[in-house]
């Protein structure tokens, strides 16, 4: 979510800037907790947007210029959702809504709503109300995400397997009877499934903000020859002393972007070398 979030506000200088909207945040699941009963849906991998009843803003706080034709008939209450057009396509929506000037290309972005804030009850009393509105007022760009109940653990590792065969992000369990709340919620909570690739360290590159005088990050490479960075996944103490160059490290990723590149890479151990 931070390189969305990075890569978006690149283009930000253009662009009108409103309060950010206080919304909810999503924990990441642990396969400890018992969430039979709750609720499961696809992550999709778009940009967020949220609507306040009249204009559409990011998460971020940024206004977005969507062509009016494209929110005629969006309703006077919030929604919150995500603007998406397909699975491993976030480069493309995020250069749709980040333009100053609004083109045709918005015809081909979808609302894909996973919220109505401050409305009463959980959230498919919340997504009713919408369901609803959209009911005597059709509007063809808004989508409700189907929430579909858990029935099992086994239930929610086939879903999320499906999503990942389709090339998508992962999913989202969420508690049904958690009335609306703001902030990282542990009634809201992302489960990815990730991959693991080994890489040799070539350089520790010095951190920013809190990590200074630290190390903020690792340059490393494949087997195969790609270079990239490694900077999340540390302890305080592996930032103070960091793995040194030349040793190699385990790290995963969910995935690859379509320039090949890996999806949000962490560090999570030093592979030990062999002994004779």
């Amino acid at each position: 979510m931070k390189i969305k979030t990075l890569l978006f506000l690149l283009f930000s200088s253009c662009l009108v800037f409103a309060e950010k909207p206080d919304l909810f945040l999503l924990k990441t699941y642990n396969e400890k907790l018992d969430v039979v009963g709750w609720v499961m849906s696809e992550k999709l991998d778009g940009i967020r947007g949220f609507w306040d009843g009249e204009k559409l803003i990011s998460r971020g706080g940024i206004t977005l210029n969507p062509p009016k034709s494209w929110t005629a008939g969006f309703p006077d209450f919030a929604i919150d959702g995500e603007l998406w057009t397909k699975r491993r396509d976030f480069e493309k929506v995020s250069s749709i809504v980040r333009q100053k000037n609004p083109d045709s290309r918005w015809n081909k972005v979808s609302f894909n709503i996973f919220e109505v804030p401050k409305q009463q009850g959980g959230i498919l009393q919340r997504l009713k109300f919408l369901q609803d509105y959209l009911q005597q007022y059709p509007n063809k760009n808004i989508r409700i995400i189907k929430q579909i109940p858990v029935k099992s653990k086994q239930h929610l590792t086939n879903f999320l397997n499906k999503i990942i065969s389709k090339k998508g992000e992962g999913i989202v369990v969420r508690n049904p009877k958690t009335l609306y709340q703001t902030g990282r919620l542990s009634s809201a909570l992302k489960v990815k499934k990730y991959q693991e690739d080994e890489c040799i360290i070539l350089a520790i590159l010095s951190g920013k903000g809190k990590y200074k005088n630290k190390m903020g990050s690792l340059k490393c490479q494949t087997k195969t020859k790609k270079i990239f960075k490694v900077g999340s996944g540390f302890t305080d103490a592996q930032r103070q002393k960091p793995p040194k160059i030349g040793s190699e490290i385990t790290f995963k990723y969910y995935g690859l972007t379509k320039n090949k590149k890996y999806k949000h890479p962490v560090f999570l151990k030093i592979k030990p070398k062999l002994t004779h």
